[in-house]
């Protein structure tokens, strides 16, 4: 097995790996957010990533009640993929002078983590289910439906004019 999965023998094995995988990156998600919206301009965008900071909380207190219906111990693991996404938005947001463009740039790498933890809570969600752990869904389901809405959100701000001012 590899580095991040010598642990993993079960389906239960890789359902905590991956629910420790997505805490670790929800609370990355959670400090680095202040730093994009002091970086934003536009006020609906820097209104909408304060609400998703918001909403980033309640994900991370739903995934410690996840932990704790399913009898394991709150924790993260370290998660090389968020940790290279939010590298990234750090990197591109630093390097554009433009306010505009930034904003532009900001809507894109938050999509990014938006997209990274769609996959993870779809996949969670799934499982959980599999696993019999009809009460660990319902929680990771509610997670998943915000983050849909959140990338939403953000695809209508870019539509509504951002991208057409970044341009």
């Amino acid at each position: 097995m590899g580095l991040f999965s010598k642990d993993i023998k079960t389906m239960d094995d890789l359902f905590v790996h991956t629910l420790k995988d997505i805490y670790y990156a929800e609370n990355q998600i959670h400090k680095s957010l202040p730093k994009m919206i002091e970086q934003a301009s536009d006020a609906k965008l820097k209104q909408g990533l304060e609400m998703h900071r918001g909403e980033t909380q309640g994900h991370i207190q739903r995934l410690e009640q996840v932990f704790k219906l399913h009898g394991v111990e709150v924790e993260g693991v370290d998660c090389p993929a968020i940790d290279g996404i939010l590298e990234e938005a750090k990197e591109v947001t630093g390097e554009v002078a433009d306010k505009q463009v930034r904003d532009a740039a900001i809507i894109a790498l938050a999509q990014a983590v938006e997209h990274y933890e769609i996959t993870r809570y779809g996949t969670l969600t799934a499982w959980a289910k599999q696993l019999g752990r009809n009460d660990c869904a319902a929680l990771l389901q509610q997670n998943l439906d915000e983050e849909f809405a959140a990338d939403s959100k953000l695809t209508k701000l870019a539509e509504s004019g951002i991208n057409q001012k970044a341009a």
